[in-house]
């Protein structure tokens, strides 16, 4: 059992190094421009910081494409530098998690290359193989639309190799128990420099075998226990969250029943179904997909994301719920990816800054923990003239200064967006810092009250019944104490009609205003919410919450 679940109410702050700041002038952000960073993140209120892979790579799919795994890439820096981040963080409160990438290594990957060059190779097993074109060669792309197909044929090894991903991003084979030793070894590693444990990229093709021509792609979800026991037996406090994006019947089988799964696991099936909410103005099927939700292991937690560096993904959703998101939020082709996925910004694709605010709020209040993408606490936009998903993935906008304050370089890793309402002049730190009623603000003010309401974490929580389809109840209960949080989907007014059922039920306290609401005589409360309207109420008052302090 692990005995500090802090990960239970963590913000988590997404970030690429080579985006956010560049300290030495080469157009490529470093780690010590995200040092000089680290006190606007405390202040924003972050406590866990996720960071994109930054080790050695060619860097043809932002970084994803690893060719050593124990080093940091000569762009971001030195592994000194890497020390003096994690000194500075840990100064700070600030915890670390980094990309653990063992699925496939860059076909640059010193082990990819002896392997194709000799057979007899020691790491001839550690990627898959196939003499002959298997008949599947061109079945499971992760990428449709772009990606031509999963074997690709080998000159100097005379034989395919499987890549789930793209051609130059070879699968290893985590069947070999040397693969899986050295997966322990580079975990081993990271956590000696002090990080706090790990977000893992693509879980079920880790753990899924392929052989050519199989199908039937068996789990091995014992990978994920020994991953875990490894784990913690190097730092007790240490995470695994997962990227799966997995139906609610599957995540048992990820976390483990017996805590020899993943602690988190970013829950892609919530994040859908919001989405189809924020387009709709229903919320009932995300009523369905909370729920759906719910069963966890003690100690295991949601992560919640409103978007990523990646796609918008609705694979989840049914073709006619897909295309109602695709026609509010992408309706042009060229906003659309793989068939399944918008490549946009957040901001843009609400427009409203009501709707946007509800949209965090709702974040912030889903049982789990939040995590945030750089930029967004900002409203930052995308630029669709770059190619898949380099759309999401432009500079940080610092200041209305020439590359917005991201580097002094004449050529950036991306453009800045420079043009149209999300111009980096228009939508930066700075200005934002300034403005009393900017949106950088009010998610610094949000992110307090989240860190306020620790019943969110940790506590058991009910979708209550609102009386209206666009209207979402949640009510948290912990330690006595209970929360219920109202979210409106509708452009319109809406009333909600509900009952609290607990004790002290009759009165909730508005924890963002003055004023609160009194139940009728039948015990409901009618609660008037304006267009995108947004309640955060602890029930009772406040002097019931003195006296368990005092307590």
């Amino acid at each position: 059992m692990i005995e500090d679940l802090w990960y239970k109410n963590s913000i988590i702050y997404s970030l690429d190094l080579e985006t956010f700041l560049d300290a030495d002038g080469d157009g490529v952000g470093d780690f010590e421009g995200l040092v000089r960073c680290l006190d606007y993140l405390h202040s924003l209120g972050v406590d866990t910081l996720w960071l994109a892979p930054f080790q050695p790579t060619p860097n043809r799919d932002n970084g994803y494409d690893i060719s050593d795994y124990y080093g940091v890439d000569p762009r971001h820096g030195s592994s000194g530098d890497f020390v003096e981040f994690m000194h500075q963080a840990r100064q700070r409160g600030i915890r670390v998690i980094m990309d653990l990438v063992v699925n496939h290594t860059s076909d640059q990957h010193r082990w990819f290359q002896e392997a194709r060059c000799d057979e007899k190779s020691k790491y001839r097993d550690w990627y898959i193989w196939s003499k002959d074109r298997p008949p599947d060669w061109s079945d499971g792309m992760v990428f449709p639309g772009v990606q031509e197909r999963t074997w690709t044929y080998d000159e100097e090894a005379q034989a395919y190799y499987f890549h789930r991903f793209y051609d130059f991003q070879p699968d290893l084979n985590v069947a070999n128990p040397a693969v899986r030793t050295e997966i322990r070894r580079i975990m081993g590693y990271w956590l000696e420099l002090g990080v706090a444990g790990f977000r893992v990229d693509a879980v079920p093709f880790i753990i899924e075998m392929t052989e050519a021509g199989d199908k039937r792609a068996d789990l091995r979800f014992e990978y994920l226990a020994e991953m875990r026991r490894f784990l913690q037996w190097r730092r007790r406090d240490a995470i695994l969250l997962g990227e799966a994006n997995v139906l609610p019947e599957d995540a048992e089988k990820y976390f483990g029943r017996h805590e020899d799964g993943i602690h988190m696991m970013f829950n892609f099936y919530v994040n859908q179904h919001v989405f189809y909410a924020l387009a709709t103005g229903d919320a009932s099927p995300l009523r369905d997909a909370i729920e759906a939700t719910d069963d966890l292991p003690l100690a295991a937690q949601w992560a919640h994301f409103l978007r990523n560096h990646d796609e918008l993904d609705l694979g989840r959703l049914t073709d006619e719920q897909r295309e109602k998101v695709f026609a509010r939020f992408a309706p042009e082709e060229d906003m659309r990816l793989y068939h399944r996925g918008i490549r946009r910004r957040l901001a843009p694709m609400l427009g409203d800054r009501r709707r946007l605010e509800m949209a965090y709020s709702l974040l912030l209040s889903l049982p789990g923990a939040p995590v945030l993408r750089y930029g967004e606490e900002i409203g930052m936009g995308e630029d669709l003239s770059l190619p898949e998903r380099t759309s999401v993935r432009t500079p940080m906008q610092w200041s209305g200064e020439r590359n917005a304050g991201f580097s002094t370089a004449d050529e950036l890793i991306h453009p800045i967006v420079d043009e149209g309402p999300f111009d980096y002049r228009k939508v930066n730190v700075e200005a934002q810092r300034r403005d009393p009623d900017s949106l950088l603000n009010w998610t610094v003010e949000m992110i307090r009250l989240r860190k306020e309401c620790p019943e969110i974490g940790w506590g058991a929580f009910h979708v209550l019944d609102a009386g209206a389809p666009e209207v979402l109840a949640l009510r948290y209960d912990w330690r006595e104490n209970s929360l219920v949080i109202l979210h409106n989907f509708s452009e319109q007014p809406r009333e909600a009609r509900l009952k609290v059922e607990v004790d002290r039920g009759e009165r909730l306290m508005n924890l963002r205003t003055d004023d609160g609401s009194e139940a009728g005589a039948d015990g409901v409360h009618r609660i008037r919410l304006a267009p995108y309207d947004y309640r955060w109420c602890r029930v009772g008052d406040l002097s019931h919450l003195l006296r368990r302090a005092k307590e």
